[in-house]
């Protein structure tokens, strides 16, 4: 598995954005990502570069990063070499999150089915362990951003009992992970939205 790449001493594991195609600002949130890495470098001892990478998901560069997140506002697409990639990418030991800012679901929906036909999303339960640590969410996923006034949801792609994917929805992490100053988020909403962002990255790498 690619997780392997955070023990390997000083090396710094570094994370990456998806650019993908389709007119959705896959470059948005552009201080969360980095912003949630110093967070768990200072708070978890993890030894993760601050620097956040960009890779395209036909491309073969994505092999350099254990952890791919996506997020964005509209069109979320893959073209079908993009999306032969990503599976083998995934199917190798990659991990891909991504998180609807509002905008994606309709599109994220429609092209993990074509990544992965015989899957379907499947709610994970407050009890999952992903929510019990480091930092307890007994309610499970947070809501960080109103918008339609639905409840935040969960979801994975799984295979032989190992998470793909995790795509979170109607909960808006990516923005509370922002610097304050982007949204004017109280302190409290945007540890909040870090502790669940650190739960998910204990998780990934190796901490279940």
């Amino acid at each position: 598995m690619l997780g392997f790449l955070l023990g390997l001493g000083a090396q710094k594991t570094q994370l990456a954005v998806l650019k993908y195609e389709g007119g959705g600002d896959w470059y948005a949130n552009p201080t969360a990502l980095p912003n949630l890495l110093r967070f768990c470098q200072k708070e978890m001892g993890m030894n993760l570069n601050s620097e956040v990478a960009v890779v395209e998901p036909g491309s073969a560069e994505l092999y350099r990063y254990p952890f791919v997140h996506a997020t964005g506002h509209g069109n979320f697409k893959l073209s079908n070499s993009d999306i032969q990639q990503l599976r083998t990418y995934l199917l190798a030991g990659g991990f891909l999150h991504i998180d609807d800012n509002y905008g994606m679901d309709s599109y994220v929906r429609a092209e993990l089915k074509r990544l992965f036909p015989d899957k379907s999303l499947e709610a994970l339960g407050r009890n999952h362990p992903i929510f019990k640590s480091p930092y307890s969410f007994p309610q499970g996923l947070p809501k960080i951003h109103e918008h339609d006034g639905k409840a935040p949801e969960a979801l994975a792609l799984m295979h032989e009992g190992r998470m793909l994917v995790l795509y979170t929805f109607e909960c808006d992490l990516g923005d509370g992970w922002e610097d304050p100053e982007v949204h004017g988020d109280s302190p409290e909403t945007r540890l909040k939205a870090l502790r669940m962002g650190a739960n998910i990255l204990h998780w990934v790498f190796g901490g279940k």
